[in-house]
């Protein structure tokens, strides 16, 4: 049995996919929060909507793997898929997060094969959920040519969209720089979707967090218009807005390159810079994910209680969207 969890009142009324209000205005921003899988992935799906949040991030496999040979067994599937239907949570605002050690921007041919295979893998796992949307880590050019991991990253990505005809797509995520890691500028954000086919461009993107903007060195603390700025710069480089935002604040410093998230407004960006970014028109009908930390790590497998820090987020994030 379930513990913990309560249908919040009169969430599914806020809208999202850019979607407006009689009046014309812009309803309410997508919010969601990687929140924690003990128990399996419905119960991430139950513990976000507890907290009032309208989306959810999900690992489909265990992140510290490749996940290259993981499949779902289809008990889990129809759990998945009996929470979106108790909590209304649309399947288009799941966003799944591929594991960790994909680093397809490796010029290592073994590791390379692995992180292909398991982003192959990632992709028929998530059209297994019914789901559309991957976000991932493009990884390091271990080889130092930055052109060439772009072009091994995007040679990863086709093969697995080749492997998997349908409506899901890869996300590149930019990186906080770490090392020979890429994906950290706009340019290289780019440079990964153009090297893609033609054909499979449309289902492909990226999507920002913003403590790896800030630790990369993109000061969107210092003002509206640099924020602004900053996302011009990332949709004229790739001829797109982003598909998703990872919400975080930086416990590093400007240009660390330390990818350190924090609770907002507990870090070096601060609160404001939200407030800035919610209004802008790229964070209309798109997922906006919290991956802050959870003040219970490890809640009960059964217990779908929201955590306290999921709904402190939401709701400053509300009252920072209302103005």
């Amino acid at each position: 049995m379930v513990t913990g969890w309560a249908h919040p009142a009169g969430r599914f009324a806020m809208g999202g996919r850019g979607e407006r209000d009689k009046g014309g205005a812009p309803m309410a921003r997508i919010l969601g929060s990687h929140t924690c899988d003990n128990g399996g992935m419905h119960m991430a799906v139950l513990r976000a909507a507890a907290a009032g949040l309208d989306a959810v991030q999900i690992f489909t496999a265990i992140p510290k793997f490749y996940g290259d040979k993981s499949s779902i067994r289809p008990d889990r599937v129809e759990r998945f898929r009996s929470a979106l239907e108790r909590t209304g949570m649309r399947p288009e605002h799941v966003l799944v997060h591929a594991a960790y050690v994909l680093s397809a921007a490796t010029a290592e041919p073994e590791k390379w094969a692995r992180a292909a295979a398991g982003m192959a893998k990632e992709v028929e796992r998530t059209s297994m959920l019914g789901l559309s949307a991957i976000c991932f880590h493009p990884g390091s050019a271990t080889d130092g040519d930055t052109a060439s991991g772009a072009a091994r990253v995007a040679r990863a990505m086709a093969d697995a969209l080749d492997a998997h005809p349908g409506a899901v797509r890869l996300l590149v995520e930019n990186t906080a720089g770490a090392g020979r890691t890429i994906g950290r500028t706009a340019g290289e954000v780019a440079a990964i979707l153009a090297a893609l086919p033609d054909r499979l461009r449309e289902r492909a993107g990226y999507g920002l967090d913003t403590c790896h903007l800030y630790a990369s060195g993109y000061d969107i603390a210092e003002s509206r218009e640099r924020l602004t700025a900053v996302l011009d710069e990332f949709e004229a480089a790739t001829g797109e807005r982003p598909a998703f935002f990872h919400l975080n604040d930086s416990e590093g410093a400007l240009g660390s390159n330390r990818d350190r998230h924090t609770l907002l407004g507990r870090g070096r960006i601060g609160v404001e810079p939200f407030r800035w970014l919610l209004a802008d028109r790229r964070t209309e009908g798109i997922p906006l994910i919290l991956e802050t930390p959870q003040k219970f790590a490890e809640p009960a497998r059964d217990d779908a209680t929201a955590d306290p820090w999921d709904i402190e987020m939401r709701t400053l994030l509300r009252q920072l969207e209302a103005g």
